[in-house]
């Protein structure tokens, strides 16, 4: 196997406004925060777009268990979810009950399709795009059908034999894709707004740590979690403050955990915020469980990132894929934990240039050409 690196044709003029189908699907936040930037550029550069949840599309009591289930399942019983996720890979019981979901969400999407009546449509979750991989199979959808993964490490479910290009943040993504797959994979770069690639002014960055007790001689690591804040939050929190780390946890939507974080006097605890950029230029590190949006946050602003305790499933696999392509460490004990973050405050930021999604629809839109092999 080998990774594809496919070269852009050269882009025709596209007609005006062309129309863009996007579908995500409110889990967590990272899908629907992906969905939303790759709106926001193509309305800029002119196009139509309309953006809907997977999750409406689906009955009742499954739009239930596919939306509200994820974040007490990962929380309470994280074995059954490492087994959940696992399931999906092979042919079973959870496998089918996979495609059934994704059939059971087919009138909705067909009803989008003709009432936006795209000329390429993009998923930015699996089970969207299972169900719009299906219907380019059948010659339901006659347009483009693009999936943007918004994680590190490919899962079964994101790919789609009938979908016509796979869109990756990174290289390790589309390499991990292509080999464990054999699925032809196409870097399109990270979707997060352009506020993560300017550099903050000193002078903000030090109101900002002084407003929140952040002495200038100890590192500060940026706790991540996610919008739910899963996972083992409280034990990476007591690691970080053994090897003298201040942690400045991002509690999300989990206003329960926010409260018992800060009841410890050496953490400082925050909800939803909005000056995440702000947030990343006043840390040291940012350590995170579970490789999702934060990680593409802090790949464009140049943070260090550190995997510690992952969240078993995705955030493993995830885990390992940023591990092997020395994007992050994985770290599994306090030790390992202190050295990488100890490595990462001394390490300078690096900002990258990365390529830009939006542009790469819209050029692959133009060209009028297939967009995979």
């Amino acid at each position: 196997m080998h990774l594809v690196r496919r070269t852009v044709p050269q882009a025709r003029p596209l007609p005006a406004g062309p129309r863009v189908l996007v579908v995500s699907a409110g889990v967590g936040a990272g899908h629907d925060a992906a969905a939303a930037e790759l709106a926001a550029r193509l309305r800029l550069a002119g196009a139509a777009v309309h953006v809907q949840d997977l999750l409406t599309a689906l009955p009742g009591p499954l739009r239930r268990v596919v939306g509200d289930a994820y974040g007490p399942c990962v929380n309470r019983v994280p074995a059954a979810f490492e087994l959940l996720v696992r399931g999906l890979e092979r042919d079973g019981l959870l496998r089918r009950a996979a495609r059934r979901a994704a059939t059971a969400a087919r009138p909705g999407v067909q009803a989008w399709l003709r009432a936006a009546a795209p000329d390429v449509v993009v998923s930015t979750h699996p089970l969207a795009s299972q169900t719009l991989g299906d219907l380019r199979a059948e010659g339901a959808v006659r347009v483009p059908v693009l999936t943007y993964l918004t994680d590190p490490a490919v899962h079964r479910t994101w790919v789609h034999p009938a979908v016509d290009a796979h869109l990756t943040v990174t290289a390790a993504t589309a390499r991990h894709g292509e080999l464990r797959y054999g699925q032809p994979m196409t870097v399109a770069g990270p979707l997060v707004p352009a506020r993560f690639a300017r550099p903050v002014p000193a002078a903000r960055t030090a109101r900002l740590r002084a407003g929140l007790g952040l002495a200038d001689d100890v590192p500060v690591a940026l706790v991540v979690a996610g919008s739910l804040g899963l996972g083992d939050v409280g034990t990476t929190v007591a690691d970080l403050r053994t090897v003298g780390a201040v942690p400045v946890v991002l509690c999300g939507r989990n206003d329960a955990r926010r409260a018992r974080l800060a009841a410890d006097p050496g953490v400082v605890a925050l909800g939803w915020r909005d000056d995440v950029p702000e947030l990343m230029a006043a840390a040291d590190v940012l350590v995170h469980n579970a490789g999702g949006m934060s990680c593409t946050e802090a790949l464009v602003a140049g943070l260090p990132m550190v995997t510690h305790r992952p969240i078993p499933g995705h955030g493993r696999a995830n885990a390992a894929v940023l591990a092997e392509a020395g994007i992050a460490p994985w770290t599994t004990t306090a030790t390992g934990l202190g050295a990488a973050v100890a490595a990462a405050a001394a390490r300078p930021r690096r900002r990258q240039q990365h390529p830009d999604p939006a542009a790469l629809v819209l050029e692959l839109l133009g060209a009028g050409v297939p967009v995979a092999a």
